[in-house]
């Protein structure tokens, strides 16, 4: 049986009840909190391996619930709003989120979001487990640790969130090698390619901000028009 725990946050208690039943009946176990406040509760004392999060609650939003589970855990989060303009789902993604669905939904794609998510996360952590000599990818004065999933800068630590650290180690243990928005995002993410290149746009511009501005303005991540993405060894 699964043992997954998942926590929906959202303050409209029907919508979250009816996400419950979806997912308990794929056998997860599942967690409800009807604010951003008690949904830090929840996860400073509970083992929640991902997180549903509606973006317009009462108090504390879910952008800014977001920016608090990133200052101290890796959970995956999936994003939900009734807005469905590109820009509510760039500041979701930029802020720090994995995912974003509008509502309403289809609750086969809810479902399979998630799984899309937890095979990514479970990957990823059992790749942190791998040999001692795999650990450590030092590009430039950039040293990035699968193991201890840090990134630093002559002993800086530059904070990203999961999804940029995995792009960045995907593409700094190809180096050299281009790849297109399709290939990172079937890489990155473990699911198939399904017109996400906005999404994958968006983290790599948010992780070279972040990039650039610690290595002086060095451009480490380069575009290769009309191809892909890549950095140089």
């Amino acid at each position: 049986m699964n043992t997954i725990q998942i926590l929906i946050t959202d303050d409209d208690i029907e919508i979250a009840e009816l996400i419950k039943i979806y997912l308990t009946n794929e056998g997860y176990q599942v967690l409800i909190a009807g604010n951003g406040r008690e949904a830090m509760e929840v996860i400073a004392k509970e083992d929640v391996q991902l997180m549903i999060l509606d973006v317009m609650m009462p108090e504390m939003d879910g952008l800014e619930v977001v920016r608090a589970v990133r200052a101290q855990y890796g959970i995956p989060i999936l994003m939900l709003s009734a807005k469905a303009e590109d820009m509510d789902k760039i500041m979701g993604l930029t802020t720090g989120a994995d995912d974003y669905m509008v509502k309403p939904f289809n609750a086969l794609e809810l479902i399979a979001r998630v799984k899309s998510l937890l095979r990514r996360s479970n990957y990823l952590n059992t790749q942190l487990h791998a040999a001692q000599e795999q650990d450590i990818i030092q590009i430039h004065p950039l040293k990035i640790s699968k193991k201890s999933h840090t990134v630093t800068v002559e002993d800086r630590g530059i904070n990203l969130t999961s999804t940029e650290f995995d792009i960045l180690y995907f593409l700094a243990s190809h180096a050299g090698q281009v790849f297109s928005a399709e290939a990172i995002f079937e890489a990155v993410w473990k699911d198939k390619f399904l017109d996400s290149t906005n999404t994958v746009m968006v983290h790599i511009s948010k992780l070279r901000d972040k990039l650039d501005s610690e290595l002086g303005g060095v451009k480490l991540i380069q575009t290769v028009w009309g191809v892909g993405y890549k950095i140089d060894s």
